[in-house]
């Protein structure tokens, strides 16, 4: 009976043995997960270094990879590596895009290695076309291909242009700060896309000017003008600083057009002025202002039919982004008068102006290079685009 009793005992304390044995051989892997999945929780996301490994590409599509000592989640400006990431003794590893984290499940001990690419950027002009643009009218955006079933389509510019109309679309875009929000001084608008370039103009005034800039010079004669040699390509270029490295040269067409050809539709007008019946005489800078045509696409599309010398209608101008209840000089000569300029009145028509003895507003205007790229932001007054 004793000895039944002692096999008992010795039994009992043989699975003690094993049972204290195991715990404590499953206790540090499941310290370990517990670890890692509530660092993975926490508010600022750190990361278990004794259980991660952190490889970031060492640039866009190189493919090479380095180890990191950061110790938080890269929260923009890499993407996780599904594919290469994963983990030595079978562990997972995914990504919650609502956390910006990786959730790591493992009930063993593990080493796991994340993987994070650089994000490729996404060029500012591939974006509006293949992010914003949706449909003819859809964000106030048109496709300017000779296309379309809304009203007035037969009036596009048929130059494969992306073009901002209407009363006020989200088109604002901050450029010349880096500020969280955007300075007054720092808000442009985006006018359109043209051959894959962003073309966009200051949302409010530079400043005053005479469109020749010179007591000596009533020439309209763009070339020679000093607002565009000495004010625009020269003083405002400067106050950019090095922002002014993101504007590309490009060719104005300051060939000029008749007052007469102005009373017509805007396509005809944009035909006169840029289309099959200009006058070719292109000028290199990277500054410049709008054209006529800009400003009659700007309206509603409900307005394209109407002359560009009439449109003073309340409802074309409360359904023109562009105007500003201001003049403002645009960059077409007359072909009338060898003194005269376009500008848009106050009251939103297109009028003659004498070059030198009206001093009214002007809004630079340019183009974006082609590798500008886009970073955030959804195009809203509050909400500028923002760019890289």
């Amino acid at each position: 009976m004793k000895k039944l009793c002692s096999k008992k005992i010795m039994f009992v304390f043989i699975f003690i043995i094993l049972v204290f044995v195991i715990v404590i051989k499953i206790m540090p892997n499941y310290n370990q997960r517990k670890e890692v999945l509530k660092n993975n929780k926490s508010n600022n996301y750190l990361i278990n270094s004794n259980a991660v490994t952190m490889m970031y590409e060492t640039g866009a599509g190189s493919g090479e990879y380095q180890t990191t000592t950061d110790t938080t989640w890269p929260q923009e400006g890499y993407i996780f590596n599904e594919r290469l990431s994963g983990c030595e003794n079978g562990g997972t590893l995914s990504w919650n895009n609502e956390t910006n984290r990786v959730i790591m499940m493992s009930n063993t001990s593990d080493r796991c290695y994340v993987y994070f690419d650089v994000k490729k950027p996404i060029l500012f002009a591939d974006y509006i076309i293949n992010e914003v643009y949706v449909s003819d009218g859809v964000n106030g955006l048109y496709y300017h291909d000779g296309v379309g079933t809304y009203t007035n389509a037969s009036q596009e510019a048929g130059d494969n242009s992306y073009r901002y109309s209407g009363a006020n679309p989200n088109n604002y875009i901050c450029f010349g700060s880096d500020a969280d929000i955007c300075p007054e001084d720092s808000l442009y608008r985006i006018i359109g896309i043209f051959e894959n370039k962003v073309k966009i103009i200051k949302e409010n005034k530079y400043s005053d000017n005479y469109w020749s800039g010179s007591t000596v010079n009533e020439s309209n004669s763009w070339a020679n003008s000093n607002l565009n040699l000495e004010i625009l390509n020269e003083s405002y270029l400067s106050d950019l600083g090095s922002w002014a490295n993101k504007i590309i040269s490009t060719n104005w067409n300051v060939g000029g057009t008749h007052y007469t050809d102005l009373m017509n539709s805007s396509k005809i007008v944009f035909d006169y002025e840029l289309g099959k019946n200009s006058v070719n005489s292109p000028y290199n800078a990277k500054i410049g202002l709008i054209y006529i045509s800009d400003y009659g696409y700007a309206a509603y599309s409900d307005a394209w039919t109407a002359k560009l010398t009439s449109y003073d209608s309340n409802e074309i101008k409360s359904n023109n982004w562009l105007y500003n209840s201001e003049y403002q000089w645009t960059i077409t000569p007359s072909l009338d008068y060898t003194y005269y300029a376009f500008d848009i009145n106050a009251d939103g028509y297109i009028n003659n102006g004498r070059v030198y003895t009206l001093s009214i507003p002007i809004r630079p205007t340019f183009y974006l290079n082609y590798d500008v790229s886009y970073i955030s932001g959804d195009g809203s007054k509050t909400n500028p685009y923002r760019i890289n």
